[in-house]
């Protein structure tokens, strides 16, 4: 698949600031894509976009349509065409022919650009609504007809800078269902920056962007489960975190050694990260791992139990957070044991912070140390 959009070796700082807002970003989008910037406030997603667009001139690297570059290329003459989170539509026209009014810059007559916006109003199921003033629309409304001016423009790639985060949950959910609608048939090439998991699982690949630096390129689900570094992991939320070490193979901490998963394969200090919803919950005696509840409480429609695990041959006291079915018969000051998920149920990234991150007392055991506090009978293994 070619690429429509080619942002290369993007580095840019704002005047007088340290350090760079990005850092040798390098995404490249697909022909009939969507991609999602997905990253916290002040990761340089919005600076990106801006860049993208022509509004902001990069330090370094270049931005490439079709192969060609377009650094030089005024914003207004660059083949694509952006959405904000504000709506911005001209007060003084109706609804048609704000999405008219791209064709009418092009010349084409009255006629023509209001039949080609009407098909654009029709896509986002607003097409009775072309005579009314944008004052006579809801928040959603006005999303809509910004989305159908934008598609209307015909440009080779759409830029989202987040155009829903001021919606309410209702209404997201909505633009959500009228962005795949759109997708399926029109199939644009599209960008979208974003905060939100939920909104960045819309698009084909996601690009995580951190303090600058993209840290991973993927789809949704191997963020879950499969994060490139500690950065994606947290920011996706929802990780147990074990610091300890990799050697012969394996990866030793407080819960035990496993196989090797994950990006690390040289010897050294790496993190053990579990999902808290493949963790389960047994009787104390029943489990070669367990600990003492410290705290149960509701998340939505699970029940998180966190577990304070024994670990007799340190002074680390790990916890783990464990996604329970509501109902879980367990409250704070309870013994516990803890189901530990196969290997293919768990990952490892190394540690960027070896020395602050390991737990107190653990440097000086050696990995069959640790496994043995948690399972004298076992070597390394795959937990059950």
């Amino acid at each position: 698949m070619t690429a429509a959009m080619h942002l290369s070796s993007i580095t840019h700082r704002h005047p007088g600031a340290t350090p760079a807002t990005l850092v040798d970003v390098d995404l490249e989008v697909p022909d009939g894509a969507m991609i999602a910037v997905l990253g916290p406030s002040g990761s340089g997603k919005t600076t990106l976009l801006r860049v993208a667009a022509g509004l902001e001139r990069p330090e370094s690297g270049d931005v490439l349509l079709d192969g060609a570059s377009v650094l030089d290329v005024p914003p207004e003459r660059r083949d694509l065409t952006v959405m904000f989170q504000q709506p911005h539509l001209f007060p003084h026209l109706n609804v048609l022919d704000n999405v008219a009014f791209a064709d009418r810059l092009r010349g084409q007559s009255r006629s023509q650009s209001r039949t080609a916006a009407q098909r654009y109003l029709d896509l986002v199921h607003l097409g009775d609504l072309g005579a009314r003033r944008p004052r006579q629309l809801s928040g959603g409304q006005e999303q809509r007809v910004a989305l159908a001016r934008a598609l209307a423009a015909s440009r080779r790639v759409l830029l989202l800078d987040e155009p829903f985060s001021a919606l309410d949950t209702g209404l997201r959910s909505s633009m959500h269902q009228l962005l795949g609608e759109v997708r399926a048939a029109l199939d644009p090439t599209i960008v979208m920056v974003t905060h939100d998991l939920d909104e960045a699982g819309l698009a084909d690949l996601v690009a995580v962007l951190v303090e600058g630096r993209i840290e991973q390129v993927d789809r949704i689900e191997a963020l879950y489960t499969a994060p490139k570094t500690l950065a994606v992991a947290r920011l996706v939320g929802g990780f147990n975190e074990l610091s300890g070490r990799v050697e012969a193979g394996a990866h030793h901490s407080s819960l035990g050694s496993f196989p090797v998963p994950g990006d690390v394969e040289a010897q050294g200090p790496a993190i053990l990260l579990v999902r808290k919803e493949r963790l389960g919950l047994a009787p104390a005696d029943a489990s070669n791992v367990a600990g003492l509840v410290v705290q149960v409480r509701q998340s939505g429609p699970h029940q998180d139990v966190v577990v304070e695990l024994d670990h007799p041959l340190t002074r680390e006291r790990p916890r783990l957070s464990i996604e329970a079915r509501l109902g879980t018969d367990l409250r704070p000051g309870d013994r516990t044991g803890v189901l530990i998920p196969s290997s293919d149920a768990v990952w490892a990234v190394r540690d960027p912070g070896s020395g602050e991150s390991r737990g107190a007392g653990e440097a000086d055991l050696t990995p069959a140390d640790l496994d043995n506090a948690t399972n004298p009978r076992a070597e390394t293994r795959s937990a059950t």
